[in-house]
């Protein structure tokens, strides 16, 4: 009975998941559906959610659960994404160049933004750069508003980021020469 009592003001949520090195992850719900299944005797009912997790220091991740009830579901993508994390390439706080990403029918363009614009994006995009640690991005989202869609596109865009000083060496130049 005491066990019960000293989890009661946390509610069904577990505790927050941390990565190797012992920064916190922040979690947050990207979307939840409710899924059913016609079966023989009517019909199963179960849930579908779909989480991003990050330290807001450049690692960020996605994750799908699925199961009866919504905290589980929850749960089980919060694993899914942890074991999914991603480090992706910061400048300052935004990102180093324009790029691309596209995912089935989502397709999402990010930009680098000045300091002091903020995170002008909306929906799935918004809720995985902010846990990503970009303070400064411009965004489109083209084609799909499906919110999976387009965070798998988000997170194909922040995959491709690379690091200027790593393209310049793979290109045989000098950081700071321009091509003529």
């Amino acid at each position: 009975m005491a066990q019960a009592e000293s989890t009661r003001g946390q509610g069904n949520r577990p505790p927050r998941p941390r990565l190797d090195d012992g920064t916190e992850l922040k979690d947050q719900v990207i979307t939840i559906r409710r899924v059913t299944k016609v079966v023989k005797g009517g019909k199963n009912l179960s849930f579908a959610a779909m989480v991003a997790v990050g330290d807001e220091r450049g690692q960020v991740g996605i994750g799908k659960g699925k199961a009866r009830e919504v905290p589980s579901a929850i749960a089980k993508a919060v694993e899914h994404a942890k074991k999914h994390i991603i480090k992706i390439q910061l400048a300052d706080t935004t990102i180093p160049h324009m790029i691309r990403g596209a995912a089935d029918a989502g397709v999402v363009i990010l930009r680098p933004a000045s300091k002091g614009t903020g995170v002008i994006a909306g929906g799935a995009v918004r809720i995985i750069l902010e846990l990503a640690g970009i303070k400064d991005i411009l965004t489109k989202s083209i084609r799909s508003s499906n919110p999976i869609s387009v965070a798998h596109a988000t997170m194909d865009a922040l995959t491709k980021l690379m690091n200027p000083e790593q393209v310049a060496r793979d290109r045989g130049k000098a950081k700071g020469t321009a091509e003529k």
